[in-house]
């Protein structure tokens, strides 16, 4: 039976991703209106009629990958103020950089930076978190990458914003310039529980129901956090975040390091998507997250790599690989979070 194709590939290796280990040598890939429409065995080859073809003979072909957390303007910090812990890294370090140097032509050409990079090992969807949200999206829409563009949002101020209200009257309006541009995605992106009052807090919750966006949040990244919440709410984070009604299928919560049973059973049962950070959480010293319980208990686990100033890069096949061993030697169980 014969096909007709816009565009037909010949890859030396095809990687689906439907079937755990599933690679199909010397197939090819049919593409027709921007879709694909059939993988072709090497015996078929010769019925497909196709406007243009592309051979690929030492190449593995796969989906794009997602990146489900990063500051891919941080580029531009990469490698600096290496072996810190993360309050000393943020408080002493990083925000004082950006307070000097953050401004839409700095997030502009970090970002865009960030992207090749990320382009170069496979990403095609980047879930980022930074200010001068325009500037990521312009960057997103000229590097061709599916770019959600995180609005962040604090109490105190930076090069970006005033108060919290300010942060996110800024998102929404940058947010309101791409309107129709299907490639870009606003989120609101309160940055931590230790950064953001119970009143904001609500407020994202209310204008993320109201204007259906996700929203992305770094929580229970580390021990410290976990102390200071109970010292100042005198409940964990994770709690406190569940009482505000944060938790929902909306929310993509970013590290997820210090959380007991309770607490998966809780991302779970709201719906929660995690990203994990391995290699940042391992250059900060934030410990292991628990993805063998997570994955165990239903909840949805995506990998990012963080911004590069805490990883020192953005190949998501590095910290692909970095989850299956840092599991492995986590639990030392060799099978916690298999190759595939």
């Amino acid at each position: 039976m014969s096909l007709t194709a816009d565009l037909l590939i010949h890859a030396r290796w095809i990687v689906t991703v439907e079937t755990d280990g599933e690679v199909l040598a010397d197939h090819a890939l049919a593409i027709r209106d921007g879709k694909i429409v059939a993988i072709v065995p090497p015996e078929g080859v010769a019925a497909v009629s196709a406007k243009e073809t592309v051979r690929l003979p030492r190449h593995v072909l796969m989906p794009g990958l997602v990146n489900l957390h990063c500051h891919a303007a941080m580029t531009l910090l990469r490698g600096y103020a290496d072996d810190l812990a993360l309050m000393d890294w943020l408080q002493n370090h990083i925000w004082p950089a950006e307070g000097k140097h953050v401004s839409d032509e700095f997030v502009y050409d970090g970002t865009l930076i960030g992207m090749a990079e990320m382009i170069r090992s496979g990403t095609t969807t980047v879930n980022d978190m930074y200010f001068y949200n325009s500037a990521v999206a312009r960057a997103g829409l000229a590097a061709g990458m599916r770019t959600f563009v995180g609005c962040s949002i604090l109490e105190f101020p930076t090069n970006y914003g005033l108060n919290a209200d300010d942060y996110i009257n800024k998102g929404l309006k940058e947010r309101d310039e791409f309107v129709g541009e299907s490639m870009v995605t606003f989120t609101l992106a309160p940055h931590a529980p230790y950064t953001v009052s119970d009143a904001t807090f609500r407020k994202v919750v209310t204008l993320a129901e109201q204007l259906d966006l996700p929203i992305h949040c770094h929580i229970h990244e580390t021990q410290d956090e976990i102390n200071g919440s109970l010292s100042e709410h005198q409940v964990r984070p994770l709690a406190r975040l569940a009482a505000l009604g944060l938790l929902s299928p909306r929310l993509v919560a970013a590290h997820m390091v210090h959380l007991n049973d309770e607490e998966i059973a809780l991302a779970a049962h709201h719906g929660v998507s995690v990203a994990h950070n391995p290699t940042s959480n391992m250059k900060l010293a934030s410990g292991i997250a628990p993805v063998q319980k997570l994955l165990a208990a239903g909840v949805n686990v995506g990998i990012g790599t963080d911004g590069a100033a805490s990883n020192n890069k953005l190949d998501m096949l590095a910290d692909t690989r970095m989850s299956a061993l840092l599991a492995k030697v986590g639990t030392q169980d060799p099978t916690a979070v298999p190759a595939a």
